[in-house]
């Protein structure tokens, strides 16, 4: 029996030091999830309490012969979910995810300013994509889960999600009319 296992057998037997073992081993990967979905850190932390309220209030319905970090994360993704659609937009940029599409400061030689143009540019980029195609993009390259895991986890077939996250990538290279070397290729400035 895994670990998690015996901590939610624990838990549903109403040891509360479980669920503290639980909250520590997944906090960190249940807020970042939050973050990148809602860039918001107030409703990530939000989020955080309520996956967490909702395991110790549906312990029994938990499978212990599953994992749990997919329930967790469907848990996440739902609530985040909710909370950007009732706020329908986003506060925080996401500057980690956003490296990992155009590449770590370190090899970009431009000045700050110029650095800070591209992330703008990304976040709006980000921003027109329809729910589904981010949170897919997110749980591929910000938590590196696999195609099949993010399927469990949404709850649809291994195309849909291949064919979310071809799209969610085409519309952010579309977006930001990416040139040859992975970078934006022009930074359109607004004067008014």
């Amino acid at each position: 029996m895994s670990e998690d296992a015996q901590l939610i057998r624990q838990l549903q037997a109403g040891d509360l030091e479980a669920l503290g073992a639980l909250y520590d081993r997944y906090r960190l990967t249940v807020y970042r999830t939050a973050l990148a979905i809602t860039r918001d850190t107030d409703a990530a932390e939000d989020i955080l309490q309520e996956a967490f309220l909702r395991l110790h209030a549906y312990v029994d319905r938990v499978d212990t012969r599953l994992p749990l970090a997919p329930w967790l994360y469907r848990i996440t993704v739902n609530l985040s979910y909710t909370w950007v659609t009732r706020r329908d937009k986003w506060r925080v940029p996401l500057e980690d995810f956003i490296e990992q599409l155009i590449g770590p400061v370190k090899y970009h030689p431009e000045p700050i300013a110029e650095r800070n143009d591209e992330l703008r540019v990304m976040q709006k980029a980000i921003e027109a994509l329809t729910f589904s195609q981010r949170v897919v993009i997110v749980l591929y390259y910000l938590n590196d889960l696999s195609l099949q895991e993010i399927a469990d986890i949404l709850g649809c077939p291994v195309g849909t999600v291949k064919s979310r996250l071809h799209y969610g990538r085409e519309n952010l290279r579309h977006l930001l009319d990416v040139d040859g070397s992975g970078s934006a290729a022009e930074v359109q400035y607004e004067f008014t």
